[in-house]
Order: C-alpha cells, then sequence, then structure tokens
C-alpha cells in the first residue's frame, strides 16, 4: 500500500494515438499509475492491462469536467485530430480543447503539464527554428498550426502570470513501429514490403525524422524536469536529411520496391527546409536523441 501511494499519476490525452500509446507503455513499465483520455475508446484488444480508459471530446468543458478531477501529479495533451482537413474541429480539439484542460486544473496544478506543440508554429521562419524567435501569425499557413501556436501562446501566458506549471514540446517528424501508413517513413516502407511502384515528390526538400522512443524520452525528462516551465522546446533529430535519401535508404533495407520520383509536386505551403534547433532542450533538460537514423528505419521496418 505505501508504495503503490508512491506511483506518479499521469493523464496522457491522445493515448490512443501513435506517441501516446508508446508513452502509456513506457510510464507502465515506471510503474506510474496511467489515465488515458480519447475521443473514442479503444477496441477492448488493444487496451493495456492497468491502464484505465476514459473517453471524451475535450471540446466540450461540461463533458471534460464529469469525466476527470485535478487529482494528477502529471498531464500530457497529445490529443488532436490526425486528418487536418476539419477547420472547425481543429481549432476545437487544438485550441479550445487545451484552454478547457488548463480551466480544470487551475484550483490544483499537476506537477508537470506538458503541451504537445508543432514545428509547423514557425510559420515561414528560415530552419533551424529556434525558440527565441518571433513568430508572426499571419505566416502560419494552416488552421492546424493556427491552432497549436494559440495553444502554445496560451500555455506559456499562464505560466508566466499564474505560475502555471506547463511546458510546450515542439515536436517534429515523429516515426516508429505502430505509426498509420499515411505518415512517409511507414507508406515508403510498405509500399516497398509490398515491392510496388510508388509516387513521390522530387524528394529535394529537407526535413527533420526523430524516432519514437527518443520522443518520448524527451516527454519523460520535460515531466521530471523543474526548471523548464513557462519554456517552449523543439524536439526533433536536429540534423536534416533530403526526403529522397530516407527513401532510398528504406529501400536499400527493404530491397524491394520501386519508388517514382517527380511523380508528385511538392505543396505549395511545404518549405524547402524544416528542421530544428534543439540546443535548447540540451541545456534545459538534458536530452539529445540516441537512435540514429538509419537504425530507427531499420527498427521500424
Amino acid at each position: 500500500q505505501i508504495l503503490f501511494a508512491m506511483k506518479y499519476k499521469i493523464l496522457v490525452l491522445g493515448g490512443n494515438g501513435f506517441i501516446g500509446s508508446h508513452l502509456i507503455k513506457y510510464c507502465l513499465k515506471k510503474k506510474w499509475r496511467v489515465v488515458s483520455l480519447s475521443k473514442n475508446l479503444p477496441p477492448l484488444k488493444k487496451r493495456l492491462q492497468k491502464v484505465e480508459y476514459l473517453s471524451c471530446d475535450i471540446s466540450n468543458h461540461k463533458e471534460l469536467k464529469k469525466k476527470i478531477k485535478p487529482n494528477y501529479d502529471y498531464v500530457v495533451n497529445l490529443s488532436g485530430y490526425i486528418d487536418h482537413s476539419n477547420d472547425k474541429k481543429i481549432i476545437k480539439t487544438h485550441y479550445t480543447g487545451c484552454k478547457n484542460l488548463t480551466q480544470i486544473f487551475k484550483t490544483k496544478y499537476p506537477t508537470s503539464f506538458v503541451q504537445i506543440g508543432s514545428g509547423l508554429e514557425y510559420g515561414n521562419l528560415k530552419s533551424p527554428h529556434r525558440e527565441d524567435k518571433v513568430v508572426n501569425l499571419n505566416s502560419i499557413k494552416s488552421n492546424y498550426s493556427k491552432a497549436k501556436y494559440l495553444a502554445t501562446k496560451h500555455i506559456i501566458k499562464l505560466a508566466k502570470k499564474n505560475n502555471f506549471p506547463g511546458v510546450v514540446v515542439r515536436f517534429y517528424q515523429v516515426y516508429g513501429p505502430g505509426q498509420n501508413t499515411n505518415r512517409l517513413i511507414p507508406f515508403v516502407i510498405k509500399s516497398c514490403k509490398n515491392d510496388e511502384k510508388f509516387p513521390c515528390s522530387s524528394g529535394n526538400q529537407t526535413k527533420d525524422f526523430l524516432y519514437v522512443t527518443d520522443a518520448i524520452d524527451a516527454i519523460i525528462k520535460t515531466l521530471e524536469s523543474k526548471n523548464c516551465h513557462g519554456e517552449i522546446i523543439n524536439i526533433g533529430y536536429g540534423r536534416p536529411i533530403r526526403v529522397k535519401k530516407i527513401i532510398l535508404l528504406i529501400r536499400n533495407f527493404v530491397k524491394k520496391g520501386m519508388p517514382q520520383f517527380n511523380k508528385i509536386k511538392l505543396r505549395k505551403d511545404e518549405p524547402l527546409e524544416y528542421y530544428p534547433s534543439i540546443k535548447k532542450a540540451h541545456r534545459i533538460i538534458g536530452w539529445k536523441p540516441k537512435i540514429s537514423l538509419s537504425k530507427g528505419i531499420e527498427l521500424t521496418i
């Protein structure tokens, strides 16, 4: 009973998702008490023992207030839509949902509240992105990115004004086992394994890809750090790579597949260079990635 009382209790919003499910498994290994809240409950066969699963739309404040009480040590907000086509839902989930969550915890703060942001919040700023750069909201193209940016502003304002223990972690491309095949790396792996021809862009754009266990390590270090509240922290690999090189790396590992380059035009709003500076993460939370790109690709395959 004494040992049980010492366990940390964590609330993972978006626990059904790719990063959320990896985070939950890691927290269980640490013997933390885990509560997962998503809009829909996962199928019974995907539920993990010792995890309490809740379902709720976090953009509905009344419903959220009924579901959760402010009695958590840690909160990680990974909730949101993968499909970015419904603008109203995006704003409601990523911005209104974030505000609703902080409202729930205003009477009793958790030890740490990690809001998961996105590198897309930097808009048209040139890479490498640094956290101290001023972002012009009008330069942010998509509603998803704008909603994430507004949520970031909300968390940082609360932290500065009311000492709310909020931190914003801005992820770049996180990949790894169990990711949906509508993302680049799992899509290419699946296409190569099936020995298919598949259309690609020129692949000349450079991006940043981070293996999922490194992403989880960053979340945990942020939760456990007391000197990062009120901060924005970039989390990525920190070394960009051309998309074409990634595709050919996967092709060489699998030894099958026929990528068809120059068959897809780059999106007008897609930056040719998109990667972070990760110096602040190393300085403030003592984090840096451990899994090389080739090792991460191999593990994912």
